[in-house]
């Protein structure tokens, strides 16, 4: 039996915990879906170069552009986000944030991912999905990440 004082809490919020309930089961459920759905569209030397390839859309209409940077980034946040989430609710956290920092336009982004991606879980976690779509493992040179070298 649940203590008083927590039985009131829930009645209490008993709105907002449907909502964080459902959000959760959304977000897993997508998340199951989005995930390997852009880890398998990179490049399989998307993280070998030390530079950061060009945007696809970079000769674009400067509004188009525009749009399509905003787009990304908002992706890229609620990804970012919900991969924050589920690292207390299910679903694939980390790959989720790892996700959603691929679609962010930061400064230092390009030596945080290939720092990230050098890491053996999340490399594994990777190729793994990509190993199941039939596309090529992601090459990683390792020598190259050192946290002191990348990040400023």
């Amino acid at each position: 039996m649940l203590p008083q004082a927590l039985h009131e809490l829930i009645l209490a919020h008993e709105t907002l915990l449907w909502w964080l309930a459902g959000t959760s089961v959304f977000l897993f459920i997508g998340t199951l879906f989005l995930v390997p759905l852009l880890v398998v569209r990179l490049p399989t030397d998307y993280f070998i170069h030390t530079k950061r390839h060009p945007l696809p859309w970079r000769h674009q209409h400067p509004f188009i552009r525009g749009i399509l940077l905003f787009g990304k980034n908002i992706l890229g946040a609620l990804f970012l986000l919900s991969g924050l989430l589920m690292l207390f609710l299910p679903g694939q956290g980390l790959l989720t944030m790892v996700m959603g920092i691929v679609l962010l336009d930061l400064p230092v982004k390009y030596h945080l991912q290939r720092w990230l991606i050098s890491r053996g879980p999340i490399l594994r976690a990777i190729n793994w999905l990509r190993r199941r779509a039939g596309k090529p493992l992601l090459r990683v040179d390792k020598s190259r990440h050192r946290p002191s070298a990348d990040l400023p």
